[in-house]
């Protein structure tokens, strides 16, 4: 499936960074991960740290999917509220899918800087903005229930978004946990990593059928080859669905980014922050990769790709129209624009672990706004899972919640 418009802007920024082969011999191995994204790279490097014989295989050339697309904001925040989770699902676990994001840029860090990865990761606050009058009480709320579980956040009115940002907004939740990075970069270092650790990395090989059997599973790919593995951990995002019949648990949107030409305006506030709406589909920003804006939203139900690709420039209009109405001082000059279709889930937490109707499988599937996070989460509880450890997360993210 076409994930994203032809140029996303973290494939052309940085080119190829590393080439695998494809799968041109039957191979075997303790563990298959299927996906070579960012997902599956952290997966992958998570795995043969552990001193797992490791396969990944991906359908592109290795990060070209979703993380191609991404804006990587990195963000504790998930898409639904605090005290809408623990409205669905219960105080504890609402509690511990905040705490699980939170905790996981912190991880990611100390992942980073072990490994030694360049990737452009910068800790930046994040700024929550009331979009409307009615939202600033619900924000308030909000900032309550993450003060209860230990998360500083700070309440701003709107003379203090007036001071930082010069627009207005009723107010706006300010949090110092946050951070962005180039998630392409990311992939291309934790997979090189994980090379060196004996993990065997193909691309441009499609898994076309999946076998279960007494001791594992036997992959087939689309050019002939087997891969026969004791455990398949999934990291191929909503395309699961086309093998593993998980369709069901997610819903596909369109999203659209646009990244600037580098502007001068150095000590900017939005550039130390990620700036976020409480409008859904909300209006996005970062700045990094070289002093440019990036920025994004207007998200659409995913019908084809050349339907969503068809509206990138009419929504690159209005996106660029957006952050001018903000910044109107600021002279914006878009340099690329790109479409990516994403995945969400009704209640915006990811799916992590075991699946009942594939025994032999471990998927994550991180949909949603907070994908990289969802990915961090996912290769320590499925590390964890293989250790046969039950991870403190694993219950927030199953199947059956």
């Amino acid at each position: 499936m076409n994930l994203t418009s032809e140029h996303p802007f973290w494939a052309v920024r940085n080119g190829i960074l590393s080439t695998y082969p494809p799968l041109l011999e039957d191979e075997a191995c303790g563990i298959l991960v299927l996906g070579a994204g960012i997902t599956g790279a952290l997966v992958t490097e998570a795995l043969a740290s552990d001193g797992h014989d490791v396969i990944t295989l991906d359908a592109r050339d290795v990060g070209r999917g979703s993380t191609s697309a991404s804006t990587a904001l990195l963000q504790y925040e998930v898409d639904t509220h605090l005290v809408d989770l623990i409205k669905r699902h219960g105080r504890l676990m609402g509690e511990l899918a905040y705490t699980a994001c939170h905790e996981s840029i912190d991880i990611l860090e100390r992942r980073i800087q072990t490994l030694s990865i360049d990737c452009d990761f910068l800790r930046k606050d994040s700024v929550y903005l009331a979009s409307r009058e009615k939202d600033w009480p619900v924000l308030r709320e909000e900032a309550g229930a993450r003060r209860k579980i230990g998360i500083q956040v700070e309440e701003w009115d709107a003379t203090d978004v007036a001071e930082k940002f010069g627009f207005y907004r009723p107010g706006a939740l300010h949090s110092i946990q946050g951070a962005e990075v180039d998630a392409y970069k990311l992939t291309h270092g934790l997979l090189r990593a994980a090379a060196a650790k004996g993990a065997r990395i193909f691309d441009r090989t499609t898994a076309t059928e999946v076998e279960h059997h007494a001791g594992g599973i036997t992959v087939t790919t689309c050019r002939g080859t087997t891969v026969r593995a004791r455990k398949v951990i999934v990291a191929t995002g909503y395309e699961a669905a086309e093998l593993f019949d998980t369709g069901r648990f997610v819903n596909l949107n369109s999203s659209f980014a646009i990244a600037s030409e580098p502007i001068p305006d150095e000590d900017a506030w939005w550039r130390r922050c990620l700036l976020w709406e409480s409008a859904r589909p909300y209006f996005y920003l970062r700045g990094g990769a070289g002093g440019r804006a990036i920025f994004g939203g207007e998200d659409v139900p995913f019908r084809n790709a050349k339907a969503r690709d068809r509206v990138l420039p009419a929504k690159a209009d209005k996106l660029t129209a957006r952050f001018r109405e903000m910044f109107p001082a600021i002279r914006l000059e878009p340099a690329f624009e790109w479409a990516g279709t994403f995945g969400e889930t009704e209640d915006g937490l990811a799916y992590i672990g075991p699946y009942e109707k594939h025994p032999d499988c471990l998927f994550a599937l991180g949909f949603g706004g907070n994908g990289i996070t969802y990915s961090v989460i996912a290769a320590e509880i499925i590390r964890s899972h293989l250790r046969g450890k039950e991870h403190r997360y694993a219950e927030v993210f199953r199947f059956d919640r």
